[in-house]
């Protein structure tokens, strides 16, 4: 009862609730309902985009298999269905219903209901020609007649209808007419996701078997192709279209190779690119286009989504790459890359975006790149000892968001499924106890809850509070300092070989004086497996280190100077 689902969200809002939640919060919606005096009525494409794809993730799960009246969950094999034999209706008498349980099969349906409406609505009414909004029909969209796409914000005026009823939007105003590039990515990969779950020819798993009663005609429309109107899927495959094709007009610099963060029209209507490309929308281009790619094979948008991907790919080798395997943050167009001090995101999601460039090319080139960028990634920035992460280079004071913690995960489960590297998963495991679960959610301040924290995750049960725990917008965690030595690290010249390794791991280095040099190896665990200390003279010296019998895996090696840090590395055991 009482739910308001808003498909179209706001860009922000407070999650300090104006009433306590009530005990039947589970089947009655009002009490955990935000204020929405407190929200921030603006329309953002990729707040938009980002929601529906995280509806996607969800529904494409909850609806992947059935289950029985007992709330046993049943696999689609391609011939049970909840419907009626030679029907797309509900059948309520056959003991088979929607969803991989009872709840999954409600949620999921709600999530892609509002998923459905958010991109109707999306295309219906948010299209921008410079002038005015209206809609797009991707059926005859062609930019070049005249270019019509996403702005970044728009406002939001509401008037109410009737009592117990959410409010309307009774009128939109652009107020930042910019295009974004990672707007239109945000919501591509979301209609793309939910184009892939809704198409009516894929027959490969059981997933898609279960996938196609739901949308035949009941509870979803089904596809032009059976009704002659389109329905969701060719509402997914036109939104995704328009999208593309938009980026590629307003954000693809063809003469350097690469997108570009920012676009807007000049007063003819033509398209007016920016000069810079941050690291983050360089490896989400990828990761988008690679998804493109597969859902519109033998179209004719395949090769001029291809050819993006592998231009974009080349410029982040040739641009974004430093000679130790390293991205940097951005590049201008004119003027070369950032020399700030390098990030995590800005790392991790060209790690992802090149895996996506892999996988979807065959290339190694851009599989050896993202390789190395993980191998850079957990020598400079991974604390084996802390089980967490800088966030920037060398700065002990690590400032953690959703932002930087997604694209972290996404970075490492590519590693580990992609680039095959043995450590990722133990690694995130790790972090995600320490940092995503103790300190991005906003856990800690009880409002008046009533239940206990039965798991122990910091969460109490919510009846009597006031507050639905949801991420922070941001955690500090300050890093135990080393020495100055360690930011000074590229003058000791590390080098560890042979790397992968059997038995036998040797470390060079160059002192500048006689000095005690200690080598501990840790698991990704964190666990300290062994140590050697030896004092070496000054220039350039070699360590071995036995390794012993060490089960074949991933290590970390930290490299000490008097006792102070210089250096980590990440070590392959191979038998």
């Amino acid at each position: 009862a009482n739910a308001w689902p808003q498909f179209a969200d706001f860009a922000f809002g407070n999650n300090n609730l104006p009433q306590p939640v009530e005990a039947d919060f589970a089947s009655n919606f009002g009490s955990t309902r935000w204020d929405r005096t407190k929200m921030d009525k603006t329309l953002n494409l990729a707040a938009m985009g980002q929601s529906m794809w995280k509806q996607y993730w969800w529904s494409q799960d909850m609806l992947s298999a059935f289950h029985d009246g007992d709330d046993n969950t049943i696999e689609a094999d391609g011939t049970n269905s909840p419907d009626f034999e030679d029907s797309p209706l509900f059948d309520p008498d056959n003991n088979i219903y929607y969803g991989g349980n009872n709840l999954d099969g409600y949620i999921g349906q709600v999530l892609t209901a509002v998923a459905i409406n958010k991109a109707k609505f999306i295309i219906s009414s948010l299209a921008y020609d410079g002038n005015s909004l209206g809609g797009v029909d991707p059926a005859t969209y062609d930019p070049s007649a005249g270019i019509k796409y996403f702005p970044t914000a728009i406002a939001v005026t509401e008037s109410p209808v009737i009592s117990g009823l959410p409010p309307q939007a009774s009128d939109l105003t652009v107020v930042d007419a910019t295009s974004q590039l990672f707007d239109q990515i945000s919501f591509l990969l979301a209609t793309l996701g939910y184009r892939n779950m809704m198409t009516p020819n894929d027959n490969s798993d059981a997933a898609h078997l279960a996938y196609h009663e739901a949308f035949d005609g009941y509870p979803f429309p089904a596809d032009m192709a059976v009704t002659g109107v389109p329905g969701p899927f060719n509402l997914m495959m036109g939104a995704s279209k328009v999208t593309f094709l938009n980026m590629m007009v307003m954000h693809f610099n063809s003469d350097a190779g690469t997108f570009v963060d920012e676009a807007g029209l000049d007063g003819s209507g033509a398209p007016v690119k920016g000069d810079v490309i941050t690291a983050e929308n360089a490896g989400y281009a990828l990761v988008v286009l690679r998804d493109f790619l597969n859902e519109f094979a033998g179209t004719p948008l395949y090769d001029m989504a291809n050819n993006g991907l592998m231009a974009q790919a080349n410029f982040i080798l040739s641009n974004f790459a430093d000679a130790n395997g390293g991205f940097y943050n951005s590049y201008t167009i004119g003027s070369g890359a950032d020399a700030s001090a390098k990030t995590l995101a800005a790392n991790a999601a060209l790690i992802r975006g090149l895996y996506a460039a892999y996988e979807a090319t065959g290339n190694t080139d851009y599989l050896d790149a993202a390789n190395n960028g993980y191998n850079f990634l957990i020598n400079n920035f991974y604390v084996p000892g802390e089980h967490v992460f800088h966030t920037t280079m060398n700065d002990n004071t690590a400032v953690y968001t959703p932002w930087n913690l997604a694209i972290l995960a996404g970075a490492l489960r590519e590693a580990k499924l992609v680039g095959e590297q043995s450590g990722p998963d133990q690694i995130y495991t790790r972090v995600f106890k320490t940092v995503y679960d103790q300190m991005i959610l906003s856990e800690a301040q009880p409002t008046g809850e009533e239940g206990s924290d039965s798991d122990g995750d910091g969460v109490p049960y919510i009846v009597g509070g006031t507050k639905p725990f949801v991420f922070a917008a941001s955690g500090v965690y300050q890093i135990p300092p080393v020495s100055t030595r360690f930011v000074e690290a590229a003058k000791w010249n590390i080098r560890a070989y042979p790397n992968p390794v059997s038995e036998e791991l040797y470390i060079d280095l160059t002192l500048d004086q006689t000095a005690e040099v200690q080598i501990t190896l840790y698991e990704l665990s964190g666990k300290s497996l062994r140590s050697i200390e030896q004092t070496l003279s000054a220039g350039r010296q070699t360590l071995g280190f036995s390794l012993g019998k060490l089960p074949a895996g991933d290590y970390v090696a930290r490299i000490s100077v008097e006792g102070e840090p210089i250096g980590i590395r990440k070590i392959s055991v191979m038998h």
